[in-house]
């Protein structure tokens, strides 16, 4: 793919000061990501900006993922240190052992302060990039809808302080982007789910990229899913994505596939777990970033 995706609106440099401002105050960072993304789709200046704070990752989707490849990430960040989380907010999967794994993390802080008469009322940050699930996860630990929810990102405004059960409070933060990708194949990987707008960037060339990576990792569900019966193993992303348009019926006049017809349904069939449980990334290839 040939788009440059590079960007930092205002709100996001907003809500890293707001971040750093809150951090003192904070036990636990939940920092939430997309299970279909486990690594593209974590902010690397989060290191930077929450330090050695505590830290809970939580990967959400999971429901839509590649369970396989999800038990292959969360050994990878367990190898590293990391406490790794699979949840759903869709289906409640693995919601219930977010406030305890939380609490975990700073048992001893929670004792030494039960030992002094005190009790501590846990403050958790909620963090991570647009669009991965943050105010669902909020709903489903709240237990009421009181937060905004939305399948673009952007829907989250700045900054909302809410109690949670057992005796917890948590801090909501709006999504926050890295001002720009050194590698484009991971900014690629989050346009693939839409946690880049799709407004920004080239639908068709992005379709491209997204079938030769499922040629070359999901065949099989690819082809069952766009009725494809054709070797595509030496196809083009355009000639894939032409091939699934005629076999939509996507044509147009002069016999020409309707291609930004067909990449925006490939890029919501993805999103929407139609294709099949597909993860964008697995931890060998990353090593070659």
């Amino acid at each position: 793919m040939q788009n440059t995706l590079q960007w930092y609106p205002g709100h996001m440099a907003k809500t890293r000061r707001l971040i750093e401002d809150n951090l003192k105050m904070i036990d636990v960072v939940v920092e939430i990501l997309d299970a279909r993304v486990p690594y593209s789709g974590r902010n690397p200046n989060f290191d930077d900006i929450l330090k050695n704070k505590p830290r809970l990752l939580v990967m959400n989707k999971a429901d839509l993922a590649d369970k396989d490849r999800t038990n292959q990430w969360i050994e990878w960040y367990r190898a590293r240190g990391i406490k790794v989380i699979p949840i759903s907010c869709t289906t409640g999967q693995g919601i219930n052992k977010v406030l305890s794994e939380a609490r975990e993390l700073v048992r001893e802080r929670i004792e030494r302060d039960a030992q002094k008469g005190r009790t501590r009322t846990l403050k958790l940050m909620m963090a991570g990039i647009p669009n991965v699930g943050k105010s669902s996860l909020i709903n489903r630990l709240t237990g009421r809808a009181g937060t905004k929810t939305g399948d673009r990102p952007g829907v989250t405004k700045g900054k909302q302080w809410m109690r949670i059960k057992g005796d917890a409070e948590l801090l909501d933060t709006p999504g926050i982007l890295p001002p720009k990708f050194e590698d484009q194949r991971l900014a690629e990987k989050l346009a693939f789910t839409g946690a880049i707008k799709d407004e920004i960037i080239n639908t068709e060339l992005l379709s491209y990229s997204l079938c030769e990576y499922l040629r070359d990792n999901y065949r099989e569900e690819l082809c069952a899913r766009y009725k494809i019966k054709d070797d595509i193993s030496a196809l083009q992303g355009y000639e894939i994505l032409e091939l699934i348009g005629r076999r939509r019926g996507f044509v147009i006049s002069g016999g020409e596939v309707d291609m930004e017809r067909a990449a925006n349904m490939v890029l919501d069939e993805l999103r929407g777990c139609k294709i099949g449980n597909i993860t964008l990334e697995t931890p060998a290839e990353i090593e070659d970033l």
